[in-house]
């Protein structure tokens, strides 16, 4: 894809995810003064970012680090690193990050990162120069106070290791809160590795206990099988959910047996993608009853439950009527348009949105943040327990919200998200309406 279709894309995804705030706004009367400043982000900053590649040649990256809303507390939000990455995508990527921190009622405004580069075809040396070097152009912005960064899109522990040893010798102190998703060496929590699949799959739970379904009588497919995928499909799988599909940038694979998605990780980790896991001989595939299939059959399964874990806008207007999912989980951001969301409401499909079901990283990094603010360290179970009561608060008040409004899963988090942030712009004052 060229970069100005990229940039149109970025565009649209922007200007569709403020969309949901018009009915958002209508619906709670939110003031005008709110309503003016939840429309454009807070802080955005751009960054070019030199990195001395191990041929001695020069690379410049550019990168962007955005503020959406810190109404409710520093900004929070993880860092990407991905070729198609621009502003408009971190700034949408940071407006539900802000959502989301509300929707859970953490103390956190919403915060996004990116550089635009393709990790893979860097060394592991010049990834850290990368990492260290974003860190440098972004550290005026950022602090345990003003805004905490974390793992996203290709980044990880090891990448966070980097850039808060870095930070460490900008600021000249050990500032572990300043980053979240470190490794537990350098002050992570135990559990965050696990959090957003785990969250994910406790949101399901509470839905499913609520529809009188049982796991063992559930079948799910899952679009994506990287860190958030994997530990989702692996405690569903454990919980008894048949997970009947998963997929990957290359390829998916398919078993109305049900698949097993440890040996799959382990074989993925082999092959490095999915489709190595099958061989073909004259169109027919074998491996243990498991075949391979497009992203596209998989997005069209009949199953209960149809979980997007990939990338933005996976379902559209061109394939929303190809879904045959009893329920749709948002372990991504926005892998749902408005317009297909819509048509989704229509058939009677129900949306377990984003802003609630991915929001287990998040709540993870916050325990994360106040674990190295105290100088505490609390054990995984601790973590675990914390985060069941978050979301089974905070998931239940979604529902029951939904039910009583007659309204969508989506339209309820969003009103309780918004209404959070509108209740803190009101209360800091400086409004037209203001008491």
């Amino acid at each position: 894809m060229s970069q100005d279709a990229t940039q149109q894309d970025h565009t649209n995804l922007f200007d569709d995810a403020r969309s949901r705030l018009e009915e958002v706004f209508e619906a709670l009367e939110i003031s005008p003064d709110a309503c003016q400043r939840l429309m454009q982000p807070a802080l955005s900053l751009q960054v070019s970012v030199p990195v001395r590649m191990d041929d001695g040649s020069l690379k410049v990256f550019p990168g962007w680090r955005v503020q959406y809303d810190t109404s409710l507390g520093p900004a929070k939000g993880g860092i990407r690193f991905h070729p198609a990455v621009d502003q408009l995508e971190v700034t949408t990527l940071s407006f539900w990050m802000a959502v989301k921190c509300a929707v859970v009622n953490l103390p956190f405004g919403g915060g996004k990162g990116g550089v635009q580069v393709d990790p893979k075809q860097l060394s592991r040396l010049e990834l850290e120069r990368l990492a260290r070097g974003y860190i440098r152009g972004i550290a005026d912005v950022m602090g345990p106070n003003r805004d905490i960064p974390a793992p996203d899109v290709n980044t990880n522990a090891t990448v966070m290791g980097w850039m808060s040893d870095e930070y460490a010798h900008l600021v000249r102190g050990q500032t572990p809160a300043a980053i979240t998703g470190k490794p537990l060496t350098l002050g992570g929590s135990y559990g965050r590795v696990a959090a957003t699949g785990r969250g994910a799959l406790k949101v399901l739970d509470i839905w499913a206990e609520r529809e009188g379904r049982k796991p063992q009588d559930t079948t799910v497919a899952i679009q994506g099988f990287g860190n958030a995928a994997y530990h989702f499909a692996s405690l569903a799988h454990a919980q008894g959910y048949k997970i009947v599909a998963v997929s990957d940038s290359g390829g998916a694979i398919y078993s109305e047996e049900g698949l097993e998605p440890d040996p799959i990780k382990e074989e993925k980790t082999r092959h490095q993608q999915l489709k190595g896991m099958v061989y073909c001989d004259d169109s027919v595939c074998h491996a243990k009853g498991v075949e391979a299939i497009d992203q596209d059959e998989l997005l069209a399964l009949d199953v209960d439950v149809l979980a997007l874990a990939a990338l933005e806008n996976q379902i559209h207007e061109d394939n929303v009527g190809d879904v045959r999912a009893g329920l749709i989980l948002e372990i991504a951001n926005g892998p749902v348009t408005s317009a297909a969301d819509d048509a989704l409401e229509e058939r009677g499909i129900p949306v377990l949105p984003d802003v609630l079901a991915n929001t287990g990283g998040v709540i993870v990094s916050y325990y994360e943040w106040v674990q190295n603010r105290s100088g505490d360290r609390w054990t995984e179970e601790t973590i675990n327990q914390r985060l069941d009561a978050v979301l089974e608060r905070e998931a239940a008040t979604v529902l029951d919200r939904a039910e009583a409004e007659q309204i969508s899963y989506r339209k309820a988090a969003y009103r309780q998200g918004i209404e959070r942030i509108a209740e803190a712009i009101r209360e800091r004052g400086n409004n037209q309406d203001g008491e």
